[in-house]
């Protein structure tokens, strides 16, 4: 049933939910102390965000979508995208040059726990610092407390868990906080890149586009999942990778500007709509369809 969240309830809220969680709980209370003191100047950092994603990644059917009538094909997305990585990298775990991961954008980790059952090696880079600690805390407990918004200060506290048949060894699972458009040079490359719904709030997409030859193994795949939602607020007009009329007035779309950026380097294998939702209270959600494409690094 759902609580009446003030400030000075939370973490009452937190024990009188999870008494058999035991150190997650002091962990998560942990986090959010130190969370409260930090000062944001990042649209990711918000905690209402921070628990959208949360149950955005690890939410159950019946805790994110109350109503039968509902789109049930948009739940999951962040694990149907390692599928789709997963459906193109079968035996990668085992190569010795494509048995890495790299989930960039990771957010709070689903995509990046899904991956590991394959790959030997995962790594996970968000901007937002929040969503990495989250990730961190998942990786090193396999839980987390959360909250949903359920209407005005009305929430309902849940735990977020990791399915305890993943290998969350810390050496081979790492999470770190970055810029996709100005990633550390010494990453190496990877058999896997997942991209899922970043290109349109990164302030520099080409950049980000150019760095992938580094990053995908010759023979590697590469997914790239996004609703071509370009916005002034995260990327300069004249960066959008689509959404606009050349000066011939020829529409460009950003899965053009994708085949003409990324086709020297990479075979497009496969493209599909994919939807997803994601839950802001009990009856004000958000439904997208996503583009996802495939793309194989040439040899």
């Amino acid at each position: 049933m759902p609580y009446v969240m003030g400030i000075d309830h939370r973490f009452i809220v937190i024990g009188a939910f999870s008494v058999s969680t035991g150190v997650a709980i002091f962990s998560t209370y942990k986090w959010l102390s130190e969370k409260a003191k930090r000062k944001r100047d990042n649209v990711y950092e918000s905690e209402k965000l921070l628990n959208e994603y949360l149950v955005f990644h690890y939410g159950a059917k019946d805790e994110i979508l109350k109503y039968d009538f509902g789109p049930v094909k948009a739940l999951d997305f962040p694990k149907r995208c390692a599928d789709l990585c997963l459906k193109h990298c079968g035996g990668f775990g085992k190569s010795d040059s494509l048995n890495r991961a790299l989930d960039i954008g990771c957010a709070v980790g689903r995509s990046s726990f899904e991956l590991k059952r394959e790959f030997q090696e995962v790594i996970g880079i968000d901007y937002s610092q929040s969503f990495v600690d989250a990730c961190t805390q998942m990786r090193d407990l396999g839980e987390m407390v959360y909250f949903i918004q359920d209407e005005g200060d009305l929430v309902t506290p849940l735990l977020a868990k990791v399915d305890p048949a993943i290998d969350r060894n810390p050496e081979k699972l790492k999470f770190e906080q970055g810029d996709a458009c100005d990633l550390r040079h010494d990453l190496g490359s990877f058999g896997c890149v997942l991209a899922a719904n970043l290109i349109c709030r990164l302030h520099e997409p080409f950049h980000f586009l150019n760095r992938l030859t580094g990053l995908v193994a010759p023979g590697g795949i590469l997914v790239i999942t996004s609703p071509y939602t370009w916005l002034q607020e995260f990327t300069d007009r004249s960066k959008w990778l689509g959404g606009y009329e050349d000066k011939n007035k020829e529409k460009v779309t950003g899965f053009s500007t994708l085949k003409k950026e990324l086709g020297p380097r990479f075979d497009l294998v496969e493209a599909v709509d994919m939807p997803f939702f994601i839950r802001e209270t009990a009856r004000k959600n958000q439904w997208t369809v996503a583009h996802a494409t495939v793309w194989k690094r040439k040899l």
